[in-house]
């Protein structure tokens, strides 16, 4: 069919189980990019649809596939600060420290962004905040641009 790749990323995005089910289930290419490469799964983290997220990844979806940016489902997650998808994804086996085109990491666009949340829970799961960007900024160095004391006194901990 077609038109099935846009109906997956379509059903992420919004979280339409029935439909995703219904691909899954006529063996949809769950790891397609739509034309800005992103993958059903970094579409439907990035929505804050846990549901649809968990089914993708049940059904074999890359949990560490990027976007043309390089930007993870994790990243998604930490920048949109839905710490719930950001635990389903850890727990699933997402690579914490990997960096896009940048050299970003999700602990990166948590401090960024003062996901103070994601920055605990990226930090207790093990990410590395010693990263540096391609700027050579560490995720403190970013925190302290953004005035989020909190994440600095976290990553200094």
């Amino acid at each position: 069919m077609e038109l099935e790749p846009e109906m997956l990323i379509h059903a992420s995005r919004i979280g339409n189980i029935d439909v995703l089910k219904e691909l899954i289930k006529g063996k949809a290419k769950l790891d397609v990019h739509d034309p800005k490469g992103y993958t059903p799964l970094i579409i439907a983290c990035y929505n804050n649809q846990y549901e649809a997220a968990k089914i993708l990844i049940e059904h074999g979806a890359n949990i560490n596939a990027t976007d043309a940016g390089g930007n993870t489902a994790l990243m998604g997650a930490a920048f949109k600060g839905y710490p719930d998808i950001a635990e389903l994804l850890i727990n699933n086996g997402a690579d914490l420290n990997l960096q896009h085109g940048n050299g970003g990491t999700a602990l990166m666009f948590a401090t960024m962004f003062g996901r103070n949340d994601m920055v605990k829970l990226l930090l207790l799961h093990g990410a590395d905040a010693s990263i540096c960007d391609s700027r050579g900024l560490r995720a403190t160095d970013l925190a302290a641009q953004q005035g989020n004391q909190e994440a600095i006194q976290l990553l200094s901990a």
